[in-house]
């Protein structure tokens, strides 16, 4: 070879148009970004099959609308729309305590069962009996059903809200992961068990 000549990585080099970056590094950044995508992926499966949520959304969501309700039921009260007598009132009770019964009912069953009632905390046990034979939250349903009692016998209009909006939210933010913790967890006999029960009433 002369020494005139330039050699093929000399060449090529000189025939890159500045600006211009190689394939290589391209095809390396693509790569590492898929990758990086799929370590998220599976480390959100991960987690989903550890635990339902990290945070414990029933008891916050419940507390917040519940001492919200209260507030505006001094600062902005809007008249109650029902009737006030003593049918009404024994109405709003049965609901209010049905609502403690099923809570109850179901923190029991769940410790019986040797297994968390805690919303942040990963199953162990699939639980079927007690309560959770019909109604897959039998806890939250209970929750509902003590702020819709509450707000019959305290006229208070706004637990109606509160209540409407606990079920909503207690639904996207933990019910849904709470499902696809436990199809994780227990596969085809969580399927099972969803196919034959309620997710409310």
């Amino acid at each position: 070879m002369s020494i005139n000549e330039p050699d093929n990585a000399a060449s090529r080099q000189a025939t890159q148009q500045p600006g211009q970056q190689s394939a290589e590094p391209l095809a390396e950044d693509a790569s590492e970004s898929a990758e990086m995508q799929r370590d998220a992926e599976t480390q959100d499966d991960s987690d989903i099959e550890l635990r339902p949520s990290s945070v414990p959304w029933p008891p916050l969501l419940l507390a917040g609308f519940a001492a919200l309700a209260i507030i505006l039921g001094y600062a902005a009260p809007i008249e109650w729309p029902g009737v006030d007598d003593t049918p009404a009132r024994f109405i709003g009770l049965g609901i209010g305590v049905l609502g403690i019964v099923l809570v109850v009912w179901g923190i029991v069953t769940l410790r019986t069962h040797d297994t968390t009632m805690l919303p942040d905390v990963g199953a162990t046990h699939l639980v079927t009996s007690g309560p959770f034979w019909r109604f897959r939250n039998p806890i939250y349903l209970g929750d509902a059903m003590i702020l819709l009692g509450a707000a019959e016998l305290t006229k208070n209009i706004w637990l109606v809200g509160a209540a409407a909006a606990f079920a909503a939210l207690v639904t996207k933010l933990a019910i849904v992961p709470e499902e696809r913790h436990l199809e994780r967890r227990f596969g085809q006999a969580y399927l099972d068990y969803k196919s034959r029960s309620r997710r409310w009433i």
